[in-house]
């Protein structure tokens, strides 16, 4: 960490930590760097003024393209997939679209898979949550323990602030050489996340939406309030602010997407904000990837639904008049999907449903992935192709 240029910072100051690094088996002696509380105002240039106008006005076409869909909440599932993906792959987590969509039906699957699976079921969570809970503690926390369930950072701390020094940067650097060492467990860390609590839930400040969600992630990230799993928890409260707030009508803003194949400039941003106290060079960084994304995120449903009805224009020239719309829908909503899953959905007998999905694979539309007679999981590759598509 670059001591002088920490030191210099207008928003924060370094604080003296010590301790022991079980890593080398020796003490340190050094300095953690603890943000001010976020300000109520922000001066923000012309160019982001108008970079955040443009992402607010993409936001609203996605809403509207969303919205005009029969069944607008048939792409959350697919999507929250391919966002878990890319977030993931920010730190380092690395897993195929296919399997993360068929690990919801296996015994058994990898370690990168389940943490990618956890990101899931915490969204999933948290969209349920923020109908009850503000963004607060105590929805943070939860999430966090679904979050890290059975994977690397399922310790002893898990689902509640940590209580040890953390440092970021390469596991196996001092901690002198770290990145950035984020501030010392107990009070100040407490204090620090309360007050982000308190200005998270603050109706007084007039800052634009996007730029709050800008502000409170740089916020959260540099408290870095957990052991483990910071940046997949606090791009996931990215999306439930804009849900919460009404900015997003669905969470199918894949904005990790963005981030990941620009990993250096997203960190680097995060941390130009501490040293030199501009929080209009992230906001604009953030306004971006909004704007990209939900862009990305219209034509990504405009493809779906050219392939669906491309389907059923297929379907019936080849004399498969039973594959309509519906079933179209259904596997843009399942890409990986069980016969009784269709059964379910069309309801139609087990038998009927069984022939359709061999009609689908006469078509070359869905094929069978798990190879046994029983419990038989089918996939629709080229779905999961256009949503796997970063665009």
């Amino acid at each position: 960490m670059d001591l002088e240029a920490f030191r210099a910072s207008p928003i924060g100051r370094l604080r003296p930590i010590q301790g022991h690094d079980a890593r080398f088996d020796r003490p340190y002696d050094y300095f953690a760097y603890e943000p001010h509380p976020l300000p109520a105002a922000v001066e923000l240039t012309a160019t982001t003024q108008v970079t955040m106008s443009e992402a607010d006005r993409a936001l609203g076409n996605l809403n509207a393209r969303v919205q005009f869909l029969p069944n607008p909440g048939l792409l959350v599932q697919p999507v929250l997939a391919t966002e878990a993906k890319a977030t993931s792959a920010i730190e380092g987590t690395y897993a195929t679209l296919d399997d993360i969509l068929t690990a919801e039906y296996a015994s058994a699957f990898s370690g990168e898979v389940r943490e990618v699976r956890n990101y899931i079921a915490a969204a999933n969570q948290g969209l349920t949550l923020i109908d009850e809970l503000p963004i607060s503690r105590r929805l943070v926390e939860t999430l966090h323990r679904t979050l890290v369930r059975g994977t690397r950072g399922d310790g002893y701390d898990a689902g509640s602030l940590r209580q040890k020094q953390v440092f970021v940067g390469d596991d196996n650097t001092p901690v002198e050489d770290a990145r950035f060492v984020p501030v010392p467990p107990g009070d100040l860390l407490v204090q620090g996340f309360s007050d982000w609590e308190r200005w998270i839930n603050d109706d007084s400040i007039q800052i634009p939406l996007l730029a709050r969600v800008a502000m409170a992630h740089y916020q959260f990230e540099t408290l870095h309030p957990f052991s483990d799993g910071n940046g997949r928890l606090g791009r996931l409260i990215i999306t439930l602010q804009l849900v919460a707030e009404g900015e997003l009508k669905f969470p199918v803003l894949n904005l990790s997407a963005w981030f990941e194949p620009r990993k250096p400039e997203y960190i680097d941003a995060l941390r130009d904000v501490s040293i030199t106290g501009d929080f209009d060079t992230w906001i604009r960084v953030f306004c971006r990837a909004v704007k990209a994304r939900a862009e990305a995120a219209v034509a990504t449903v405009n493809d779906l639904f050219a392939y669906r009805d491309d389907l059923v224009r297929r379907a019936n020239q080849e004399g498969f008049r039973r594959i309509g719309v519906e079933i179209g829908d259904f596997l843009l909503g399942h890409p990986a999907f069980s016969i009784a899953e269709l059964r379910e959905s069309i309801g139609v007998s087990i038998n009927t449903a069984a022939r359709r999905v061999a009609e689908l694979e006469a078509l070359g539309v869905v094929r069978e992935v798990t190879g046994s007679n029983y419990g038989r999981l089918y996939l629709a590759r080229d779905v999961a192709r256009i949503l796997d598509n970063p665009r």
